[in-house]
């Protein structure tokens, strides 16, 4: 990944006079709330943290996912998970669809009042129920033994995930349901042999999401990075705890 790591970024930086449109994505609101300091070297300094692998096997089940559901789509029929799980909607049809769900060049966007920023998000999916309102949808895959839940501590994220996309679907004035759903697959490890196949068990997961907080968060993150200096780490970034100690050493 070295080779496709730039750890002096000069594209992409925010600059509080400039009148060009200043693309701020779901993911760096996120990256803002565990740690204003490494958003702002990232966003305004250009100083990134660097990248994980791609998780290319949660990749192929998102898009096998979404092939999926526009099949249903294109029929104006439920999914047989959407059955099984008694959920009452159908894939959304909508021309936007594909625009909304390029979240790298596109996304659902909405402009912030008084600053050149646009914050830009892209779903897996939007259904829609028969009062007309949307759900929200997003695919998730793991691999584990236990049942699937959004009960762990660190799923906090994905929560705000789904939150940010409601806020953004509401800002651009849809009717949008306070259900969003997340399609978990959990890949099976108890079969004899691999045989080629990796098989999932799929489950819908309903979320009652709250996105009152998104707004003023938003206008902090722009407010962090219309500062002068770097702001306090973020309580528990690993990050930041690694380049202190190693400060420690290199002095």
């Amino acid at each position: 990944m070295s080779q496709y790591y730039n750890a002096n970024r000069k594209k992409n930086l925010y600059d509080p006079n400039s009148s060009e449109i200043y693309r701020l994505s779901r993911t760096k609101i996120d990256l803002y709330i565990n740690c204003p300091r490494c958003f702002y070297l990232d966003r305004k300094l250009g100083v990134a943290q660097p990248p994980g692998y791609p998780f290319s096997l949660n990749s192929a089940v998102d898009k096998l996912l979404k092939k999926e559901f526009d099949i249903h789509r294109a029929k104006g029929t439920k999914h047989p998970l959407m059955e099984h799980y008694k959920v009452d909607a159908v894939p959304l049809v909508h021309e936007k669809i594909d625009e909304w769900r390029d979240s790298l060049r596109r996304g659902i966007t909405v402009p912030i009042d008084s600053t050149n920023v646009v914050v830009t998000g892209g779903v897996d999916d939007v259904w829609v129920n028969p009062q007309g309102e949307f759900h929200i949808v997003d695919y998730k895959a793991t691999s584990k033994e236990e049942e699937v839940t959004l009960d762990a501590d660190w799923q906090i994220g994905y929560k705000r995930q789904m939150e940010i996309y409601q806020w953004l679907f509401r800002k651009n004035e849809f009717k949008v349901s306070t259900t969003g759903y997340f399609v978990y697959c959990n890949g099976n490890t108890d079969k004899e042999a691999f045989d080629g196949k990796l098989e999932f068990h799929i489950k819908i997961i309903p979320y009652a999401g709250d996105d009152s907080w998104v707004g003023k968060t938003i206008l902090d993150a722009i407010a962090c990075l219309k500062g002068d200096s770097l702001p306090e780490s973020g309580g528990d970034c690993d990050f930041c705890k690694y380049r202190k100690a190693v400060k420690e050493y290199e002095r």
